[in-house]
């Protein structure tokens, strides 16, 4: 018998952000200890941890409304990669979606994509992250105002198809996030790990979208990413222009039919470990 098959999938708890921060540390994502409390305390998170008590893998179904979820931290730490763990950890946050009767949703890398079809995933949209190192060069064009909860909101509901205001507030009432507003734009900035994120972002036409990323790169200090969606090429294409370099693509699929169907697509999403 395989050393994992030994192992028990477990429910993890909130105290386990810490351990699950270190596998997002390990594998170079950008979660940080607060999107893993959220998945923690919101979500079912399911883990297996090593005869220490360590968490060595993890996979988490993060419940958005009545017929959606999103999967996400779909992690194993290097030592335990290729024994099937992630396969099985999905397949478990597969099983809570049926139990719960919700359409399951996930952003996979092409690597995940290989692995997720088999499953009965089905692709939809893609994804493109992107990265900017802070220069100093850039100014801004106009002032960011701060935008109202409400208006993010139904923005988002209209591009997702289904309502995500407990995440949504949460990320915008951290104490280091700033949701901005700009004429028909708008688009949350938070902390991540190795990076400040920006995403979701809305806007009437690519040229305020792009408006709005410039504008947001000039305040801030730090390295920024962002996860473009792909067919909003005009987007992506002044992104790159502008300096931004692409660091890899997401595919992002769906387990069961689509509930509401969205009337709209962002420019840029909240990340693929939130959709």
């Amino acid at each position: 018998m395989d050393a994992t098959e030994q192992l028990a999938i477990v429910q993890l708890g909130e105290a386990d952000a810490a351990g699950g921060a270190r596998l997002s540390s390990e594998a170079q994502w950008n979660q940080n200890e607060a999107d893993w409390r959220f998945f923690l305390t919101k979500g079912i998170v399911f883990g297996v941890r090593d005869r220490d008590g360590r968490v060595i893998a993890s996979a988490g179904l993060l419940p958005y409304s009545d017929g959606d979820a999103w999967i996400s931290m779909v992690l194993v730490t290097a030592n335990w990669r290729r024994r099937g763990l992630a396969t099985r950890l999905v397949d478990a946050c597969i099983g809570a979606a049926t139990r719960l009767g919700v359409t399951a949703w996930l952003d996979a890398t092409p690597a995940g994509a290989a692995v997720y079809g088999p499953l009965g995933f089905s692709p939809t949209i893609q994804l493109r992250r992107l990265r900017f190192e802070r220069a100093s060069t850039v100014k801004a064009d106009v002032e960011l105002a701060p935008g109202k909860l409400d208006d993010l909101l139904k923005l988002d509901i209209r591009a997702m198809g289904f309502d995500r205001r407990d995440l949504l507030r949460e990320l915008s009432e951290r104490p280091t996030s700033r949701l901005l507003s700009h004429g028909d734009a708008m688009a949350l900035v938070r902390d991540g790990r190795t990076a400040r994120h920006i995403g979701p972002l809305f806007a009437g036409t690519p040229t305020h979208a792009l408006a709005m990323v410039h504008d947001i790169a000039a305040d801030e200090k730090h390295p920024l990413l962002i996860d473009a969606v792909a067919s909003q090429e005009i987007f992506l294409q002044g992104l790159t222009n502008g300096g931004w370099t692409i660091e890899r693509p997401f595919q992002r699929m769906r387990f069961g039919r689509a509930g509401t169907k969205a009337a709209g697509l962002p420019f840029a999403v909240a990340g693929p470990e939130f959709g």
